[in-house]
């Protein structure tokens, strides 16, 4: 008795739980899905160049939850339920900023930029979506090439150009004689030269000249009692 009751509990759980399942998977087939289409652009020139670049093109929605593939006229859709989704382009050469596409349950789309420094900030752009090139990757360091420009700007260049600069081409530039002339002045300052005669007397002379003038002046003093 005892086991027919237990087998009886574990049959009806069993059913229970069969039951529960299959009305999850009606719940989740009876979603309505709608598509997400758009198309990616190429650059002419790199598309000339590569025109096997859609089979290297992917359409990725939520980090690839969802994928495409672009057809011959490089559009593409993609079948989702309603939602919040990002969507972006994925290709090795040509960098595509991705969009974020909203849909409500009635079948509506806005398509807005992902903006992470204002995330509160919308800016919309039109559906479908349009997909445009960017810049492209660069997976390496581009070498430095030597240019003249980097010689002439460089800081010791400077430093012994631009003082002969202000020198020379400074005052040609200036219309007052009397300012050029200051500034001849500071420039080149003109020393004064002693006489020759004063010279000669400082070398010869000079010593019993002074004393000569020191005695005639203590001579004159008289002194007052």
């Amino acid at each position: 008795m005892k086991l027919s009751v237990d087998g009886t509990f574990l049959l009806k759980l069993i059913c229970l739980t069969f039951f529960v399942g299959v009305q999850s998977n009606d719940g989740e087939t009876s979603k309505e899905w709608f598509k997400i289409e758009g198309k990616v652009q190429a650059p002419d020139a790199w598309a000339r160049l590569n025109p096997d670049w859609k089979l290297h093109t992917y359409v990725l929605i939520d980090g690839g939850e969802y994928r495409a593939f672009l057809r011959d006229d490089a559009s593409f859709s993609v079948s989702v339920p309603s939602g919040s989704y990002v969507v972006e382009v994925s290709n090795p050469t040509v960098f595509y900023e991705p969009v974020r596409v909203d849909i409500n349950s009635k079948g509506k789309f806005r398509a807005r930029r992902i903006n992470h420094i204002q995330p509160s900030a919308v800016s919309q752009m039109t559906y479908p979506l349009k997909f445009k090139p960017g810049m492209p990757y660069r997976y390496f360091q581009q070498r430095e090439q030597w240019r003249i420009t980097d010689l002439l700007f460089s800081p010791m260049v400077l430093m012994m150009f631009l003082p002969l600069i202000l020198i020379f081409i400074l005052p040609k530039m200036m219309n007052d004689p009397e300012t050029r002339k200051e500034m001849e002045n500071i420039q080149m300052p003109k020393y004064e030269m002693p006489e020759m005669s004063e010279m000669l007397t400082s070398l010869f002379g000079g010593g019993d000249a002074k004393k000569t003038t020191k005695s005639s002046g203590s001579k004159g003093v008289v002194k007052r009692k």
